[in-house]
């Protein structure tokens, strides 16, 4: 069965020549040119949503916190996909439920890479085998809201910040290599270099604060989480 994708944007080049390559991915696509057509178009229940973020009326971040209260698309993947390119334009994107954020212009390669990621983390996250809320030593993690509590304190962490530690603290004791975490959470279509691994762990770390010793280097390999 074909994955739909609702694709929203308000410039109807970008619309047409996305699906169009998309199309060409098997994907069903639905097309919606402004945040108030994507709503009513929820209703055809895509698997996945492309959002672009600078619309008149109801721009990509109303929309998504909109889609976020829905409970039948409250874990829907969400990638805004936006010429807005700073740091806090990211950052407001993932705080407010986006699962990724690309900057325009993007190569059609890297968006459906990006795309068969975020459908994979869906397939993984809906597993029955993944507890709804995993709780090892001081951190809780609850996967049916996406939340971690360290010490009973919420901390946020961003989608992919929030995957490594989900990884790790699943295998406690156990020694992940970057390899595998790379494949596990970008997937194997996504060119992410072993530094970026190391670049998210040290960031996990600064949140855990007194907790950050959870996570050892295994020198020359990966990590762990040690309890």
């Amino acid at each position: 069965m074909k994955r739909k994708i609702l694709l929203v944007d308000d410039e109807k080049d970008i619309l047409e020549f996305l699906s169009y390559n998309l199309k060409l991915e098997d994907f069903d696509v639905i097309t919606a040119d402004s945040g108030e057509v994507a709503l009513k178009k929820l209703k055809h229940k895509p698997d996945l949503i492309i959002l672009d973020v600078m619309m008149p009326k109801l721009n990509g971040y109303q929309v998504c916190e909109k889609i976020r209260k829905i409970k039948e698309f409250d874990r829907i993947p969400i990638i805004f996909l936006t010429a807005l390119g700073n740091e806090k334009d990211e950052i407001k994107g993932l705080e407010i439920g986006g699962d990724d954020f690309i900057v325009k212009p993007v190569s059609v390669d890297k968006l459906i890479a990006r795309v068969n990621s975020n459908l994979r983390t869906k397939t993984t996250f809906n597993s029955e085998n993944q507890p709804n809320i995993l709780t090892v030593g001081p951190i809780s993690i609850n996967n049916e809201n996406f939340t971690v509590h360290v010490s009973d304190k919420e901390i946020f962490f961003p989608r992919k910040e929030f995957e490594i530690l989900t990884l790790l603290v699943s295998s406690p004791n156990k020694v992940l290599n970057r390899d595998k975490i790379l494949d596990s959470v970008w997937g194997p279509d996504v060119f992410v270099i072993p530094r970026t691994v190391d670049v998210h762990i040290r960031k996990i770390r600064q949140k855990l604060g007194n907790y950050s010793n959870l996570i050892e280097t295994i020198k020359g390999v990966g990590y762990k989480f040690k309890i």
